[in-house]
C-alpha cells in the first residue's frame, strides 16, 4: 500500500504517517510545507525507514503535486495538511483560505486528474480521505452531539475554511464519481503537539511556573481523543469506510478548558513537586471573538459501521502525555523557544488540528 500525505510533519499527520510505517508497513510519501507548526524532528522514529519519502512543497504549487502523483503513484490519499490555529485565522484569514480552501481544490483536482489515468484494481482502491474538524459544525448545546449529517455552522475564519473545503471534497465525490471520504475530528492531544496549543502550553508554562492563561471563564468544553487513537480511526476510515461518506472522529472524552488545566497542574505536583500549587498559575484572560462554548462528537457511526473505537480515556492520555513532554525536551525546547509568546491559540480554544 502507497500512501501520499499531506502535512505530515504536522502533529496529526505525524502521528498518522508514523503508525502507517512503523504499524502497518505501508509505503509514505509526505508533502509538507514545513510552515511553523510542521517539524521533521515528529518524524525521526521513520526518517531513515526505506518506506518513508519526503517532499517538502505547498499543496497549492499544482505542478509540485501533480508530479507527486506521478511518481509516487499512490493507492489512497490522506489529506491532513492545513492552517489550524484558530486566533491566526483571525489575524490573517487570507492564508486560510489560501492554504486551506485553494489547496485542498488543488489536491482535488491533482487526485482526479491521476485517479482518471488509472486502470483496473489501481483505479478501484483508489482512495481520497479529506481530515476536516468538528468546528465547522459551530457550538453546541448542553446535551446535543455532532453527527454526520449537524448543519454547518461555523464561527471563525479557520472553521468556516475547513467548511469550504469539505463541501469541495464532498462536490468532487458526487460531481466525479470521485472516491474521496470525509473525517471530522474533535480536539486531538498526545506526543508531538506544537507547543503553541492549549495542552502543551499550560504542561510547559506550569512545569516552568508561568502563568497559564485561559480565554473567558475556562467553561467552554471540548471532546479529547488521543492522536494516536485518531491516527488508527483515519487508516480505518480510509481502508473501509463507504465512499461518499463522512465519519466523526471523537474521544467520547467531554472536558471543560478549566478543568484539563487543573487536572494537568495536579498531575504536575505530584510528578515534579512545586513550591506552591500549580493551579494558582491559572489566568483567565478576556475571551476570543466567536469563541464556541461546546464541541461533542457521536462516534457511533465510526463504532459501529467500522469498528473504531477510541482507547485512550482522557485521564490516561493525559497523564502520557505530561511522561512524553517531562522527557521530551529536545524537541518542545527548540520550538517554544523560537514561538514564544507569539500567540495565545494555546489559550483555550483547544483546537488541535
Amino acid at each position: 500500500m502507497r500512501v501520499l500525505v499531506t502535512g505530515g510533519a504536522g502533529f496529526i499527520g505525524s502521528a498518522v504517517i508514523r503508525h502507517l510505517i512503523l504499524e502497518k508497513g505501508y509505503e509514505v510519501l509526505n508533502i509538507d510545507k514545513l510552515t511553523y507548526a510542521g517539524t521533521l524532528s515528529s518524524l525521526l522514529a521513520v526518517a531513515h525507514n526505506p518506506s518513508y519519502r519526503f517532499l517538502r512543497a505547498d499543496i497549492c504549487d499544482g505542478r509540485a503535486v501533480a508530479e507527486a502523483f506521478a511518481t509516487f503513484k499512490p493507492d489512497r490519499v490522506m489529506h491532513l495538511a492545513a492552517e489550524s490555529h484558530v486566533d491566526r485565522s483571525i489575524s490573517s484569514a487570507g492564508e486560510f483560505v489560501q492554504t486551506n480552501v485553494l489547496g485542498t481544490f488543488n489536491m482535488l483536482e491533482c487526485a482526479r486528474t491521476y485517479w482518471q489515468s488509472i486502470t483496473g484494481e489501481t483505479r478501484h482502491k483508489f482512495r481520497f480521505l479529506h481530515v476536516s474538524t468538528d468546528e465547522v459544525y459551530g457550538s453546541l448545546s448542553e446535551g446535543q452531539l455532532f453527527s454526520e449529517n449537524s448543519r454547518y455552522d461555523p464561527s471563525s475564519p479557520y472553521s468556516a475554511s475547513k467548511a469550504a473545503s469539505d463541501h469541495l471534497a464532498k462536490a468532487w465525490a458526487r460531481t466525479y464519481n470521485m472516491p474521496v471520504l470525509v473525517s471530522n475530528c474533535s480536539n486531538n492531544y498526545g506526543p508531538f503537539h506544537f507547543p503553541e496549543k492549549l495542552i502543551p502550553l499550560a504542561i510547559l508554562n506550569a512545569l516552568e511556573g508561568k502563568s497559564v492563561p485561559l480565554y473567558g471563564d475556562g467553561t467552554n468544553i471540548r471532546d479529547w481523543l488521543f492522536v494516536e487513537d485518531h491516527a488508527r480511526a483515519l487508516d480505518t476510515i480510509a481502508e473501509r469506510g463507504r465512499v461518499g461518506e463522512s465519519y466523526n472522529v471523537g474521544g467520547r472524552n467531554e472536558w471543560r478548558n478549566i478543568d484539563v488545566v487543573r487536572l494537568i497542574c495536579s498531575t504536575l505536583d505530584v510528578l515534579v513537586p512545586a513550591d506552591r500549587p500549580r493551579e494558582e498559575l491559572i489566568q483567565l484572560i478576556e475571551d476570543r471573538p466567536g469563541h464556541d462554548l461546546r464541541y461533542a462528537i457521536d462516534a457511533a457511526k465510526m463504532e459501529k459501521e467500522l469498528g473504531w473505537k477510541a482507547l485512550c480515556s482522557f485521564e490516561s492520555g493525559i497523564e502520557k502525555t505530561i511522561d512524553w513532554y517531562l522527557a521530551n525536551q529536545w524537541w518542545w525546547g527548540p520550538l517554544r523557544k523560537h514561538h514564544d509568546g507569539v500567540h495565545l491559540e494555546t489559550l483555550t480554544s483547544g483546537t488541535a488540528k
